[in-house]
């Protein structure tokens, strides 16, 4: 109990509680991340209709406006409904939900490979150094875009397109994930260059402390702050690379939600007046990405002391 206490009362006294009550900007991002999470997550509670219901459907019911349209609008379907009749709201809290959660797994994938190898390149350097850096400079050379377009491809014709979108959610996790390591691990390398120099580091060595355990025990804890910031970043850059790939058919297919396939699925309507169907969806992930960067922003200037300013 001493402990809790202790831990919440060492919170209640951080900086990083004091800065965030003072930057009005990183609370309002905060509150509507954290709105949109919880609808997210609370979809198959609180959405109107379950999208993945067949039988709730009704192609009668395609591209209803929204309610404050009038005319054809339905008062069922709050933000109208798509071209397959699902309503909007519910296919937009489902499909939130899944952006959310390649967006998470991807950075997930992405700091795990990246931490390990730039722990491995900062604290053995060397040729080992060398290898795993050079690695990194190759993968930087190709964009995300690209690397995920060629392997959204490859695998789409391998398994074929039914197959494909059974399994689309895992290979775009991967796919995201292996495409943005080096951010992480030339990051986590400087980090390490700079630590292993430090008293502690030298004692850890003295006593006789494996390298492995040298890393992830006394350097990594240590080098967590720009990691925080990248991954914040990285979850934007994730769900974005998401939506680019489902517009172009390589990701979530539009059976299933995600504001990617969301989007594509009301293009060829936009200009025939069904805008709601691509425009809201393109709202949604913009103010959802446009949080998270500014989350982002606020935690690297927190956790960098020479950016804080005096308040």
């Amino acid at each position: 109990m001493s402990t809790s206490t202790s831990a919440w009362q060492r919170f209640r006294n951080s900086d990083l509680l004091f800065y965030f009550k003072k930057d009005k900007v990183a609370i309002g991002a905060a509150i509507i991340f954290l709105i949109m999470v919880i609808a997210a997550v609370t979809a198959p509670l609180t959405a109107p209709f379950n999208p993945y219901d067949l039988a709730s459907i009704d192609v009668m019911d395609s591209t209803l406006p929204p309610v404050w349209q009038g005319g054809e609008a339905d008062e069922r379907f709050l933000l109208g409904t798509d071209n397959q009749g699902r309503d909007m709201l519910s296919t937009i809290l489902y499909g939130t939900r899944t952006s959310l959660i390649i967006g998470l797994f991807a950075v997930l994938l992405q700091s795990v490979l990246g931490i390990a190898i730039g722990l491995a390149a900062g604290y053995y350097g060397g040729r080992i150094e060398s290898f795993l850096m050079r690695l990194a400079d190759v993968q930087l050379s190709f964009s995300t875009l690209m690397v995920a377009i060629v392997v959204s491809t490859f695998f789409q014709a391998k398994l074929g397109t039914e197959a494909f979108h059974e399994v689309a959610i895992y290979l775009l996790v991967i796919i995201i994930g292996i495409s943005e390591w080096p951010q992480f691990a030339r990051t986590i390398r400087a980090s390490v260059l700079a630590e292993k120099e430090k008293e502690y580091v030298q004692a850890a060595q003295v006593m006789g402390f494996g390298g492995l355990r040298i890393m992830l025990r006394h350097i990594l804890p240590n080098c967590l702050p720009p990691i925080f910031v990248i991954a914040t970043v990285q979850v934007a850059n994730a769900i974005m690379s998401e939506a680019a790939l489902s517009f172009l058919g390589l990701g979530m297919p539009e059976t299933t939600p995600s504001l990617g396939s969301l989007i594509r699925s009301g293009f060829e309507y936009l200009l025939s007046g069904s805008w709601w169907i691509t425009i809201i969806p393109g709202l949604v992930l913009v103010v959802l990405v446009l949080a998270i960067n500014l989350l982002g922003d606020w935690l690297r200037d927190v956790l960098n002391p020479k950016l804080y300013k005096e308040i």
